[in-house]
């Protein structure tokens, strides 16, 4: 099994990446720096930020010295508030340095008790407010409450169940407070941000560090913490002698500052000029080709060799640097069978049948839209294959693996009327064999035109699937099929959306028009879910008639994630020529591939003239 956290082992060659990044470190000197590691759901943004933090430690001889701090906002969402928690954990790592250096330490300790206050600042309007209704407090704290009268909007008072919380919090921050406090340090906000910041900074320039927070899964938060801190880093930590690497979804970090500012009308110049001031360098995790792909395969299949004793781990590192070297040089011939052999050596024939998988699965996982070259899919895939073959090896099952592999990536690719008919056919049969088969993979050896048995198989996924090794027309299926229906770890968790995923999902089946709120919603979920939703819609919409209704469901989607719009393409010249409806054209988007899909309809004399009309009158009535 392969485990699904963030690591520093470079499967995917983003060493350029992380090496680009943390020499923009370096270049930047004591200037203050923010980089925003962009990438969907499992592309390994995790994985990235790890790396760049240890690609600055490797200059063992440089004259710099890094304090990281990696910091999950996603962590504190329900429980605290992130900035907060953001901040005060700065303030602690600075004052473990302090003691490790054995200097600043009185200062180092000020920091945090400032730290405390604006911790003090935050629960300051509903104390006061409880000071309003009856429950004054004196001493130092209460001379604070004036601190805190400027944090009211628009004078409303709390609820009674808030003032019970603000209470109950008092109560318990109460003895450390008085630690804290002393009347004369009460002060305006203003004034406490700046002596805050410039205690950060003499603390930075006289333990002579450079301060690389480590930001991980803002995406994953909601809009008002992601922006809040972000906020925080730019107005109080954004100093001379710091950096932030920030992993977050760049379109979700601009749906967070729309959802933020929702009261506001702002287009998308404000939006890109806001984040542009959040994040002055944003940088996308690669996303993995063919090659790519192949290679991250071979190795995650080399290192279970290692674990099971069938290779060695030096056999591996080397393999491994040669491999990589290969993917970085495809103008050299990219990364062939024969180049990886030739990379494990004597050990290549150990490895010799996960070669030849990792060489026939590498073109369908990087192109197939239900997997696209996702890291994190890849990985899951795979273990859900050793998990079934652990069970067909308990059960005496006697199954071939690349039968496995084989038989999980049509469950996993094809629809799902695609995979009941084939189980249908091998539950017709005698001997489990699934007889129809025969005929089109000796038609397909030929280099004939493949003929779909059943409509559902119409699918440039099935024609390619076909043809990788082994042939499945003379193996007894059924024990591939009960496992994929009974097995405990099922693939559909690999689609498994969220709540807030399927509540989206359920409302776009009945949607009538674009809505948008609707589509605000979608632009929150990460691109992986969003498409995940779009696939389930098109196969719902393939078991449908077509209608102008039919295709707002999937509109919604493209509207919010313009760059899923060309999965459509296939949706769109599945439409039987009758039911090309002129109402359809109005609904389409100005897009390439909308254009190369009407342009056909319009050629084509199927197409109702109505249609053809519509089309005409989008493109400008040519």
């Amino acid at each position: 099994m392969w485990n699904d956290i963030e690591t520093t082992n470079d499967l995917l060659n983003f060493r350029i990446v992380a090496d680009t990044a943390a020499q923009l470190i370096r270049d930047s000197g004591n200037e203050p720096l923010s980089i925003g590691i962009s990438g969907s759901w499992g592309s390994g943004k995790s994985s990235l930020v790890k790396m760049i933090g240890k690609s600055l430690n490797s200059e063992a001889e440089s004259e710099q010295k890094y304090l990281f701090l990696e910091f999950n906002a996603w962590l504190y969402q329900g429980f605290d508030d992130a900035k907060m928690a953001l901040l005060q954990s700065v303030s602690d790592m600075l004052l473990e340095e302090a003691n490790k250096q054995k200097t600043l330490i009185e200062k180092s300790i000020d920091l945090v008790k400032k730290v405390r206050w604006f911790k003090v600042l935050k629960l300051g309007a509903p104390i006061a407010s409880g000071a309003i209704l009856g429950g004054a407090v004196g001493g130092p704290i209460g001379a604070a409450i004036g601190a805190f009268g400027g944090l009211f909007k628009g004078g409303d008072l709390p609820t009674q169940e808030e003032l019970s919380k603000a209470q109950e919090t008092y109560k318990g921050l109460e003895p450390e407070l008085k630690g804290i406090l002393k009347d004369e340090e009460t002060t305006s906000l203003p004034k406490e941000i700046a002596s805050l910041r410039q205690a950060f900074e003499e603390i930075l320039e006289g333990l002579n560090i450079k301060l690389v927070v480590l930001v991980d899964d803002l995406d994953r938060c909601m809009p008002d913490t992601a922006i809040s801190t972000l906020e925080a880093m730019r107005l109080l930590l954004f100093l001379p002698r710091t950096a932030f690497i920030i992993a977050a979804d760049e379109k979700m970090i601009r749906s967070a500052v729309r959802s933020h500012f929702s009261n506001i009308q702002i287009d998308d110049e404000l939006v890109t000029s806001y984040f542009d001031k959040l994040i002055q360098v944003p940088l996308r995790v690669p996303r993995l080709g063919v090659s790519e792909v192949k290679a991250y395969l071979i190795l995650l299949f080399a290192e279970q060799a290692v674990s099971k004793g069938v290779i060695t781990q030096q056999i591996l590192d080397e393999a491994k640097e040669r491999i990589l070297e290969a993917v970085k040089k495809p103008w050299l011939g990219g990364l062939k069978q024969q180049s990886i052999s030739e990379a494990f050596g004597a050990s290549s024939s150990s490895l010799e049948k996960q070669i030849d998988i990792a060489e026939q699965l590498a073109h369908i996982m990087a192109t197939t839209e239900q997997l696209a070259g996702n890291p994190r899919l890849i990985k899951r895939f795979l273990n859900n294959l050793i998990i079934r073959e652990t069970i067909a090896n308990i059960q005496g099952m006697g199954i071939a693996f690349e039968e496995l592999v084989k038989l999980q990536l049509f469950e996993r690719c094809a629809s799902p009327v695609a995979f009941e008919f084939l189980a249908k056919k091998v539950s017709e049969s005698d001997d489990g064999k699934g007889g129809f088969l025969i005929e089109i993979e000796e038609k397909l050896k030929r280099g004939e035109e493949y003929e779909a048995p059943d409509p559902s198989w119409k699918d440039p996924f099935i024609e390619e699937w076909l043809q990788i090794t082994p042939l499945l027309s003379d193996v007894d299926l059924r024990p591939l099929l009960h496992l994929s229906k009974n097995t405990i770890v099922s693939l559909s968790g690999i689609d498994e959306l969220s709540q807030e995923a399927k509540e989206i999902y359920n409302a776009l089946l009945v949607a009538k028009s674009i809505q948008a709120t609707l589509v605000t919603k979608i632009r929150l979920l990460h691109e992986v879910e969003a498409n995940q939703i779009l696939i389930r819609l098109k196969r719902k919409l393939r078991s449908q008639e077509w209608s102008s209704n039919s295709l707002y469901s999937v509109l919604h989607v493209v509207k919010a994630h313009p760059s899923l719009g060309s999965s459509l393409t296939g949706l769109l010249e599945e439409i039987p020529e009758a039911k090309r409806l002129a109402s359809f054209i109005p609904l389409l988007p100005n897009e390439e591939w909308t254009k190369s899909i009407l342009v056909q309809w319009e050629k084509d004399t199927n197409t109702p003239e109505s249609t053809k009309k519509a089309i005409q009158h989008k493109f400008g009535g040519k």
